[in-house]
């Protein structure tokens, strides 16, 4: 299944494989306008999707943000209106319960890089290189970029990447364990889809518990993790692909079941 729009393609696989490709030539630079048709592509995600794949098309993977956006803006109170609602696209594709992996092919700059560190898996090619460069207009980064960088990183690698502005190479990144995977610039988009894929096809239920674990991890550490992981795992099995997995290992071995995502 594939929806158009003049800026997004979404293609569903019958696996379960969706893939939203964001192709707003020649710089894929954001405005209200793709936001708006990114949105009207994640609403058209099936119900049953088991992994989300983030492409984009073109020279770039993104240029930053359209100035004139910012030079709209007459007052703090719009200028308000505007971030919430561009906080609202990480925000939402964090909140997914399925995997969520962003390939990064080329330069990938403040809003898309934002996006980026929102998903579970961030792949880059050997070619990308990454920035928060809102300094150069008197701005900080307003899609979530700096804490959730943190996140990843550290906060004195955030405060680095966003003080300097500069740009950083997918091998830097992947250092500081912002990046997961650097892969080489040939062959990288077929790698990115069948690296998803692989997790489309693996036993969803137990990623979208995994994600929850960690989401406590993140809000209060490891002893909030741990009062929440053992009910958390326990609900699996109430799925089915625990306990066919678990027949299958018993009788055929590891790494023979299927998972449907049931």
């Amino acid at each position: 299944m594939t929806g158009p729009s003049p800026l997004t393609r979404l293609e569903v696989e019958p696996s379960g494989l969706a893939v939203l490709t964001i192709d707003a030539g020649p710089l894929n630079l954001y405005t209200l306008a793709l936001h708006e048709q990114i949105d009207r592509s994640l609403d058209a995600l099936p119900r049953d999707t088991r992994a989300l794949l983030l492409r984009f098309d073109g020279r770039v993977v993104s240029a930053g943000v359209d100035v004139a956006l910012f030079d709209a803006q007459q007052s703090p109170e719009q200028a308000k209106v505007l971030f919430d609602r561009m906080l609202a696209l990480p925000e939402r594709i964090a909140a997914y319960e399925f995997p969520t992996v962003f390939a990064a092919h080329a330069l990938c700059l403040t809003w898309a890089f934002e996006v980026a560190v929102a998903c579970d898996i961030i792949l880059a090619a050997q070619r990308a290189s990454f920035g928060l460069v809102e300094k150069v207009v008197g701005l900080t980064p307003t899609m979530g970029g700096t804490q959730r960088l943190a996140a990843r990183a550290g906060v004195g690698r955030a405060k680095e990447f966003v003080l300097t502005g500069e740009r950083y190479p997918a091998s830097t990144l992947e250092r500081w364990n912002v990046v997961n995977r650097v892969l080489p610039d040939d062959g990288f988009d077929e790698a990115a889809r069948a690296f998803t894929a692989q997790l489309a096809a693996g036993p969803t239920r137990a990623h979208a518990a995994t994600k929850r674990v960690l989401d406590h991890f993140a809000a209060g550490g490891v002893p909030e993790a741990d009062r929440h992981v053992t009910t958390i795992a326990a609900e699996l099995y109430r799925t089915e692909d625990l306990r066919n997995a678990v027949r299958s290992f018993l009788a055929d071995g590891p790494g023979r079941a299927t998972f449907t995502g049931r």
